[in-house]
């Protein structure tokens, strides 16, 4: 897509030159000055008299002079209306005598395919080239060099740009640019001289342009572009310097292209050097009297080799610690002190403080729609405190967390006049965060099912949550309206509160149909007791009930115990802790959760525990590392079994893969899947970026592991019980909702276990 600012040095600069004015200054007749009794304006067709009127320096009654006429023509060119202006004398009237220029009428483009015809007319448009504007024949010009400019850039080198342009009545015109792209240039070969450490296979890994292969007409990694090249460059300059080649130098870079444009040849010439070994670091410079603490945040290691990575983390690690003292302009610097000799280093560090500072005003932009307290009451850093790098951090953190943002950054701008002042100002990306789903299916077992649901994290900009979910189908249907407001307190204490109404006709069900209704409501509060640790606890009322012909052993089981109703009145306990850098599409950081539920009260009295243990680990700037462990567990209190109603299911997505949903676990006498009070589930996933997705974090290709079971109250936990799968996936924070599908094959399986290698779910989360 063309970029929006592709055009601007196409802008229309004022035709008030100094040289046009001279030429035409001689068609008006030498003469001396008078008393101006009428002035009059010929020529126009479109443009109102008003406008020339307004641009004249000297009206009726004022005196004439060649000089004013020639500051008339340099006025009217600069309207940008004109392609000529005379000015003649007839006694004492002035006549102003103009040939507007044309107006176009249309622009259109033939042959566009690499950019998006839109974007291509607005950058024209801001460039002064667009339907109702005056014709110009230079911007045209300068425009069809810069749309050919621009092709280059996606390596069409063949491109050519035509421009027609098509007199019309009323003194208008259409102008045509017609493309002929032709095919991009593809790179035909990468080579690399000069290398001896490493081998030329090694070194080409490592860069982002290729050669043509089974991909690249998706990846498009074989078109040239001169801004990859050089962030590969970086990339070969990165790997040698941090294998101990100091004094590495990219020589030259040659880029041939065939003379039928379709072929580039790219040769990289490289001098490695001589590799060195770091022997010591030596701190020069003020550190707060904080000498030990900026030295155990050194990453160079005497012994190792020089590694400009762990010289770049050093520096910036020193940089936030100074920044954790209110000295936000904190300079570090790092030389290395060179023997060659015996290829040998010392890296000397040296900082400079500079001044402490504190934040004056803290501005909030880009927020079109979210009001400014929902962002601010994240914020731990305070206006008119003294700068603190890691509350700062940590605020950017929180904001991001909400994930109502796609992006999220922290500005700091000195104070003019006050240099131990800074504002900051946090800039954000709104994302829509409002879900209308409208869906229809169809299946063997369920028949026809229908799905509606409004949910809104973000309603009306205030932070607040609101849903309403509807779905039916012939085993299910619910209806749940909840609301979670996260400050119901100052102080941050949220509320939730949820109303339901569940119905459940068990799938594998016998003989007559039988059904299990559950009214119920819950509120919830939850108390943060620091920036990243939240303790929940509630109370709800839900009552289930049997009707129809039970054929199912477990529930007819459960029936003659505590009647065809039953009510349970469960208190909730819970504790979390939030420490991901993105709760949509973390990168790194840690989450835990434990939930306990306890009916205290009622006919049904049980015990229900879920622990949860969520860590991500980044690999590289791409490559991240997800892992998850659950482990559930419940029992029936008061001499009375665990509640079925309250089982555990495992198998499909968000448990163990590859494995029916809700096919693991106990199976009754009936052959019906009743799940069990125990639960195991164990996943590793590897997460990739979709090539070609830009700022888009969300959508991933990932390779994942399961393993895991359901268990029942009379079965014992045993290695051998255990499920396990693996296989490959792509999860994506849709517009209608989180989406993942996943493809595998079962690695431990028993031969009744229900098998399903593609499964795909909207909805669901890790």
């Amino acid at each position: 897509m063309l970029p929006f600012n592709a055009f601007h040095p196409l802008r229309p600069v004022a035709a008030c030159i100094v040289a046009a004015a001279t030429l035409a200054a001689p068609a008006a007749r030498a003469a001396e000055p008078f008393a101006i009794i009428d002035i009059r304006v010929e020529g126009l067709q479109r443009t109102d008299p008003g406008t020339v009127f307004a641009s004249l320096p000297f009206r009726n009654g004022d005196t004439y002079s060649d000089e004013k006429g020639a500051a008339a023509l340099r006025a009217l060119f600069a309207t940008g209306l004109f392609k000529d202006v005379r000015i003649e004398i007839d006694g004492k009237v002035v006549i102003v005598i103009v040939e507007e220029r044309s107006i176009i009428a249309n622009v259109s483009f033939v042959g566009l395919k690499e950019f998006d015809n839109d974007t291509l007319m607005k950058a024209l448009r801001d460039s002064g080239i667009g339907e109702g504007l005056p014709f110009d024949r230079a911007l045209v010009d300068r425009a069809e060099q810069e749309i050919k400019r621009q092709y280059l850039t996606k390596s069409l080198y063949g491109a050519e740009v035509t421009t027609t342009i098509t007199p019309l009545e009323r003194n208008r015109v259409n102008v045509v640019f017609t493309m002929n792209e032709g095919e991009s240039a593809k790179i035909k070969d990468i080579r690399i001289v000069g290398n001896k450490a490493f081998s030329e296979s090694t070194l080409l890994g490592l860069l982002s342009r290729t050669t043509s292969g089974w991909l690249t007409w998706y990846t498009k990694t074989d078109r040239y572009s001169r801004s990859e090249l050089n962030a590969d460059l970086e990339t070969l300059r990165a790997y040698y310097t941090n294998r101990g080649y100091l004094e590495f130098d990219i020589e030259s870079t040659q880029v041939t292209i065939s003379p039928d444009k379709q072929e580039i040849s790219v040769t990289i010439s490289v001098r490695e050097g001589q590799p060195f070994t770091v022997t010591s670091v030596r701190l020069e410079g003020e550190y707060l009297g904080r000498d030990d603490d900026f030295k155990r945040l050194v990453r160079i290691k005497p012994g190792d080799p020089y590694r400009s990575a762990d010289v770049a983390a050093t520096a910036k690690a020193f940089g936030e610690l100074f920044g954790q003292f209110g000295y936000a302009f904190a300079r570090t610097e790092t030389r290395p002190e060179i023997d060659r000799a015996n290829g040998q280093v010392v890296v000397v560090v040296n900082a400079d403080p500079q001044r402490r500072v504190y934040v004056r005003r803290i501005n909030v932009a880009g927020n079109d729609r979210t009001r400014d307290e929902v962002i601010r009451r994240e914020f731990r850093q305070l206006e008119s405190a003294w700068y603190d790098g890691d509350r700062i951090k940590l605020s950017r953190d929180r904001v991001d967390r909400l994930g109502y943002f796609k992006e999220v950054n922290v500005e700091t701008d000195e104070v003019p006049g006050s240099p131990d002042q800074v504002d900051l100002t946090i800039k954000v990306e709104e994302r829509p965060t409002g879900n209308l789903l409208v869906g229809a299916g169809y299946s063997s077992s369920d028949k026809l099912s229908f799905t509606a649901s409004i949910k809104q994290e973000n309603v009306f900009g205030s932070g607040n949550y609101l849903g309403l979910e509807f779905n039916t189908s012939k085993s299910n249907r619910n209806l749940v309206l909840s609301t979670v407001d996260p400050y119901w307190t100052i102080d941050g204490v949220s509320r939730a509160i949820d109303l339901f109404y569940r119905t459940t006709k068990p799938i594998n069900s016998q003989g007559e149909e039988y059904e299990l209704a559950t009214p119920g409501a819950a509120i919830r509060f939850g108390v943060p007791f620091s920036d990243f640790d939240t303790v929940f606890f509630g109370i709800g009322v839900e009552q289930t009930r049997i009707d129809g012909n039970v054929t199912n052993k477990s529930y007819r089981d459960y029936r003659e115990l505590y009647g065809a109703n039953s009510t349970a009145i469960p208190l909730t306990l819970g504790w979390a802790r939030d420490a991901r850098d993105n709760i949509i599409s973390p990168t790194k950081g840690r989450y835990q959760r434990v939930n306990l539920e306890w009916s205290i009260a009622g006919d049904v009295r049980y015990l229900r525990t879920n622990l949860q243990y969520q860590e991500y680990f980044p690999i590289t700037n791409k490559f991240t590392f997800g892992l998850n462990a659950e482990l559930g567990w419940g029992k029936g209190l008061g001499g009375k079994p665990y509640p079925i109603f309250k089982n555990f299911y495992g198998g499909g997505l968000g448990s163990v893969r590859v494995f029916e949903q809700g096919s693991l676990g106990v199976v009754d006498v009936t052959n019906n899947y009743i799940g069990g009070n125990r639960r195991l589930n164990v996943n590793g996933e590897l997460y990739v970026p979709v090539p070609g997705t830009g700022n888009d974090k969300s959508l991933r290709i990932f390779g994942f592991v399961d393993a895991g079971n359901v268990w029942g109250e009379r079965e014992k936990i045993t290695g051998d019980s255990i499920r396990a799968s693996a296989g490959i996936g792509l999860s994506w924070i849709s517009p209608v909702g989180p989406l993942k599908l996943s493809w595998g094959n079962p690695i431990k399986k028993q031969p009744n276990d229900r098998i399903e290698k593609f499964q795909f779910q909207i909805g669901t989360a890790f």
